[in-house]
C-alpha cells in the first residue's frame, strides 16, 4: 500500500490559532500535542486538562485526532471509536469548528472513508484555510482517491499556506507518484535539516529511509532509518524500515528479530505480511501462516470498527490466502478509488484467479503515472508472461530487480526464476 502519510510527530492541534486569533478566551488549552514521540503523555495531558476545562472544544477536537494517532502506532482499530466520541464532543460544543471537523477527516481517512476525509478537510477550511491538519488530509484524500493532478495542487496550496514538515513530506510523496524522486529527496532533505524536534527528525529520516529503500540504496535506507532511532527509539516505521533494509542485503535473522518487535506493538497487514514472507522464504511455513492468520483477524478488527480493508484483504489474500476473496476484495476497492494501489492489486488478483487479459490493463495502469514500485513491476512482468508477450515480460521484471532487487523476499526470487525460465539473466 502507499506509505503511511500520517505520522507520529505531525501537529494534531487544529484550528483555533492556526491562522486567526482563538474565538474563546480561557486558560491555555494543549492543543498541539508533544512533538518527542511520547503521544501517550500527550492525551494524558489533554485528559486532565479536559478534566478542568470540559467546555474546551479545541481540545476535545485535539484529544479525537490523537486516539486516531494512537490506533496507528498501536494497530488498534477500536481506538477510532473513542476518536468519534471526542470530536463529537467537540462539535457539540462548538458546532462546524474547524478543529473537529479536521479531526472528522483525520478520522475518515483512517478507515479509508477517502470521499469523507476529503469532504470534510474541505469544510474544514471553508472555516480556517490555515489548518495544518485539514490541508494535510486534503492532500492524503486526493491521493488515495487516485486524484493525483488535484493532489499536487493541494500540496502547493498547503506549501504556500502552512509549510512545515506535515506538508512538506506530503508535497515529497506527490512528487515520487509522479516519478519525480529527485525532487521528493530534496523536499525530504530540506524538511530534515528544519527538523528540530525528535519526533519531527524521526518522521523525515524514516521516509527518506523508505524512499531510499523503494530505489535499491539499502545502505543509505539504513542510515536514515538509524537516524530516525536515534531520534526516537520506539518510532516503529523506522524499525519496520530498517528490517525491510536489512531483509533485502540477506540479514535475514536481524530482519525478523526488528519485524517481530513491530508486529508485537503494531500489528499491522504490512509488517505481519513482511514477517510471513521471510519466514516462509526460510521454509518455516508454519511459523509464516500464523503471520497471515494474523492478518485476517486484524482485517475482522478493523472492520469491526468502521475500517474498509478491502485494499489489505485483497494484497494479502492474493498471495497467502483465498483468491476468490482477494478479486472480490480488490473489485471492490477499485470501485471506490481508481488509484496505482487498487489497480495493482486488482490486476494481480485477477491473475492469480486465471485471468490474465484482463489483469494486463490494470497492472499496467499501475505503472502509468512513473511511480516505478519493485513490486508493481514485478506484477506487471508476471502477467505480460502469462500472456505471452515475453519480451515485455522480461523488460519488466528486469526493471523491478534493477530499481530494488530485494523488494520481496518472495517476489524478488519469483521474478529472477521467471527470467531464467524465458532463457534470459536478472
Amino acid at each position: 500500500m502507499a506509505l503511511a502519510l500520517t505520522g507520529g510527530a505531525v501537529v494534531l492541534g487544529g484550528g483555533e490559532g492556526a491562522g486567526r486569533p482563538p474565538a474563546v478566551a480561557g486558560p491555555a488549552a494543549p492543543t498541539v500535542l508533544p512533538r518527542d514521540g511520547d503521544l501517550d503523555r500527550g492525551v494524558a495531558a489533554l485528559r486532565t486538562h479536559l478534566r478542568a476545562q470540559p467546555r474546551d472544544f479545541v481540545s476535545w477536537a485535539t484529544l479525537g485526532t490523537a486516539h486516531v494517532e494512537q490506533a496507528r502506532t498501536r494497530g488498534d482499530p477500536a481506538l477510532y471509536d473513542a476518536a468519534d466520541r471526542a470530536i463529537d464532543r467537540s462539535l457539540k460544543l462548538r458546532p462546524g469548528n474547524d478543529a473537529a471537523l479536521a479531526g472528522r477527516a483525520a478520522v475518515a481517512a483512517a478507515r479509508h472513508d477517502f470521499r469523507g476525509a476529503l469532504r470534510n478537510a474541505t469544510a474544514a477550511l471553508d472555516e480556517n484555510p490555515y489548518n495544518e491538519r485539514a490541508l494535510a488530509s486534503r492532500i492524503d484524500a486526493l491521493v488515495e482517491l487516485g486524484r493525483y493532478d488535484a493532489a499536487a495542487r493541494a500540496a502547493d496550496t498547503a506549501d504556500a499556506r502552512r509549510p512545515g514538515v506535515p506538508v512538506f513530506t506530503r508535497y515529497a510523496y506527490v512528487r515520487e507518484l509522479r516519478g519525480d524522486v529527485t525532487t521528493a529527496r530534496r523536499v525530504l532533505e530540506q524538511a530534515l535539516a528544519g527538523a528540530t524536534a525528535p519526533g519531527d527528525v524521526a518522521y523525515v529520516s524514516t521516509a527518506l529511509g523508505q524512499l531510499a529503500w523503494r530505489q535499491g540504496d539499502y545502505r543509505t535506507a539504513l542510515r536514515r532509518c538509524g537516524a530516525a532511532l536515534r531520534a526516537d527509539a520506539a518510532y516503529l516505521p523506522a524499525l519496520e524500515c530498517r528490517a525491510r533494509a536489512r531483509a533485502a542485503r540477506g540479514d535475514t535473522a536481524a530482519a525478523i528479530t526488528d519485524l517481530r518487535e513491530v508486529v508485537a506493538r503494531q500489528p499491522l497487514p504490512g509488517p505481519v505480511l513482511a514477517l510471513g514472507e521471510l519466514y516462509e522464504a526460510r521454509g518455516e511455513r508454519q511459523r509464516a501462516r500464523e503471520q497471515y492468520r494474523l492478518v485476517d483477524a486484524w482485517v475482522a478488527l478493523a472492520r469491526a470498527h468502521g475500517v474498509d480493508a478491502d485494499l489489505d484483504t485483497a494484497l494479502a489474500a492474493a498471495d497467502h490466502g483465498d483468491r476468490a476473496a482477494a478479486l472480490r476484495a480488490a473489485r471492490a476497492e477499485w470501485a471506490r478509488r481508481e488509484t496505482v494501489h487498487t489497480a495493482d492489486a486488482l490486476g494481480w488478483a485477477l491473475h492469480v484467479n486465471g485471468r490474465d487479459e484482463e489483469a494486463l490493463r490494470y497492472v499496467r495502469r499501475a505503472t502509468a503515472t512513473g511511480f516505478d514500485e519493485a513490486a508493481f513491476l514485478y506484477h506487471r512482468g508476471i502477467v505480460e508472461r502469462a500472456t505471452g508477450d515475453t519480451t515485455a515480460a522480461r523488460r519488466s521484471l528486469r526493471a523491478a530487480l534493477r530499481k530494488n532487487p530485494g523488494f520481496s523476499p518472495l517476489g524478488a526470487k519469483a521474478a529472477r526464476d521467471a527470467l531464467r525460465d524465458m532463457g534470459g539473466e536478472p
